[in-house]
């Protein structure tokens, strides 16, 4: 994450400056509480999970599967929303002082909030392997979501979209990472017996 990270300071001194990297920083400040919620989530979950499936408890663990899905659909939605609602508060927080650095922030929130929408998905689906005993997906779900789908957007999206190719990687990056965490759920579905 840290290198993701000066990456995207790299190219935000270039395309947007100071404001840039301010907006960024405001960003993830807000972006952490949120993704958080998905974080707690799938270390509360993944012991529950791994009891289920080492004591061969199919039918709870389907159960868990199902409530996991539904619980991920609802709370992304409702984050999502609520990111898109308070971002104005939130960027008045950060730049109440600066209106040109309000309105970056502002643009940016707007943006990324679409990344709450899959993350969870990314997450738990990266938990939901450890807790299963497979370590190989749940690496491999968690290395293409942190490093490879965000630096390849990163570098990409700006060429296209300017200053909003930024702010959208980390949304690319989740689309990328919920199609590799779809195919690896269902390719395994039969092995482990969760649906």
């Amino acid at each position: 994450m840290s290198l993701v990270s000066i990456l995207y300071n790299f190219q935000l001194i270039k395309i947007a400056g100071e404001d840039g990297i301010a907006s960024f920083g405001a960003l993830m400040y807000v972006s952490y509480i949120f993704v958080s919620l998905f974080l707690g989530y799938g270390i509360g979950s993944a012991p529950i999970i791994s009891y289920h499936y080492g004591a061969e408890n199919t039918s709870e663990l389907k159960n868990l599967f199902k409530k996991d899905i539904a619980i991920i659909s609802i709370s992304g939605i409702a984050i999502f929303v609520l990111s898109e609602v308070l971002t104005i508060p939130l960027a008045k927080i950060f730049a109440s002082y600066d209106e040109t650095l309000f309105q970056m922030i502002k643009r940016a929130f707007r943006l990324y909030s679409f990344a709450y929408l899959l993350c969870g998905f990314n997450i738990i689906g990266s938990s939901f392997f450890t807790a299963l005993n497979n370590g190989i997906v749940s690496a491999v779900i968690s290395f293409l979501r942190t490093l490879v789908f965000e630096v390849a957007a990163i570098f990409i999206l700006p060429i296209f979209l300017k200053l909003d190719g930024i702010w959208l990687s980390g949304v690319a990056a989740e689309v990328f990472s919920f199609t590799v965490t779809l195919i690896c759920i269902l390719a395994l579905r039969k092995k482990y017996g969760y649906f």
